[in-house]
């Protein structure tokens, strides 16, 4: 079946990518069809503003990716643990990255739901978009995120100015949960089962600049 009209320029698109690639590295497609060894996981933001490998010049094969809503990384999302996994003890990755990125439409949608006069924090599901029921997957999915800026008491402060500290704060939650989940614990605890020891990082991208910051809060294997 042909394309949708609309589509047909990422047809054309891919076709000129495939033949310069394969012009200027002889051989790739077929190197990169034999395996991967990704040096990062990348736990990022689906914001189309921030593709990993663009914005880190890499190459198909560098990076590992699994990207969701605001960057989250939820104990309970066996989707985002399955990828840990594969990656840490699959692929032997060594360094798992949480990358937040300014202007995040997710934790602007937070900000807006916590600064509610609705907002409960005991609600087992917060409402981020009026236009869902509470048990949306998107107001679930965005709970937690909710939560935590409600806990940085930003009333009062103007969007502008609460943006940065919530995007960053999210990036060091996620980092956290990161530290607890089992793949990793068994990695400080033990080595991954690649025999490698595991970092996780927090970064986050500015899109004014098209620049990453690391935000220094790296955990390293346990000694």
């Amino acid at each position: 079946m042909s394309p949708h009209p609309a589509l047909y320029k990422f047809f054309a698109f891919n076709a000129e990518w495939a033949k310069r690639v394969e012009s200027q590295e002889p051989g790739f497609f077929a190197e990169s069809a034999a395996g991967q060894a990704p040096q990062i996981l990348w736990i990022g933001c689906s914001d189309s503003r921030v593709p990993e490998s663009v914005v880190t010049a890499c190459r198909p094969g560098e990076i590992f990716v699994h990207r969701n809503i605001a960057n989250q990384f939820h104990l309970e999302d066996n989707n985002v643990q399955s990828v840990l996994t594969y990656a840490v003890d699959h692929l032997g990755v060594e360094h798992v990255v949480v990358v937040g990125h300014t202007e995040c439409g997710g934790a602007a949608a937070c900000f807006g739901a916590a600064s509610s006069p609705a907002f409960s924090a005991n609600a087992k599901s917060c409402v981020v978009d009026p236009s869902l029921t509470p048990d949306a997957p998107l107001n679930q999915w965005l709970t937690p995120l909710t939560k935590l800026v409600a806990s940085l008491k930003l009333s009062g402060v103007s969007k502008e100015e609460a943006m940065p500290v919530i995007v960053e704060e999210n990036v060091k939650m996620q980092v956290e949960n990161l530290s607890k989940a089992q793949t990793i614990v068994n990695a400080w605890t033990h080595k991954s089962k690649k025999g490698k020891d595991v970092w996780v990082h927090g970064w986050v991208y500015d899109l004014a600049k098209g620049e990453l910051r690391d935000l220094g809060i790296s955990k390293g294997p346990l000694a």
